[in-house]
């Protein structure tokens, strides 16, 4: 598994693409439940915690259980997603809890990924794996 990660308009997709050409991307906003278990790449998969939250009520332990079977299932998938636990905290409770789960999510699969990079200005500096030295 392999995370792309950072702020938005960052260049994150191009950069996924440039580093990952052959793969077919699925837009995480359009994606529809289990369908995710069948991407090779999925972009705005922040877009998807946020309707899965919305259509299925996640409690804590189904959005973890969520990031359990996807590093099971999908051990070459990889995850483009914009970093969303900066800044202020939201005032509205659901933003509140979207920020929240969306940030477990995201610390479970990094744990699990062989690689993650954050992109800034379209420049991917890997955080995780990869050649670090």
């Amino acid at each position: 598994m392999k995370m792309i990660i950072g702020g938005a308009y960052q260049g994150k997709l191009a950069y996924a693409k440039k580093q990952n050409p052959y793969i077919h991307w699925t837009d995480g906003e359009l994606c529809e439940g289990d369908n995710i278990f069948e991407a090779e790449g999925v972009f705005h998969f922040e877009k998807y915690i946020q309707s899965m939250i919305k259509k299925e009520n996640w409690s804590e332990k189904e959005a973890i259980d969520f990031a359990s079977k996807l590093t099971k299932k999908c051990p070459d998938i990889v995850i483009v997603t914009q970093e969303i636990g900066y800044g202020l905290v939201p005032a509205d409770a659901f933003d509140r809890r979207y920020r929240e789960l969306t940030g477990r999510i995201c610390t479970v699969l990094a744990a699990n990924s062989d690689q993650v990079d954050r992109v800034v200005c379209g420049i991917g500096v890997t955080i995780k794996g990869g050649n670090i030295k």
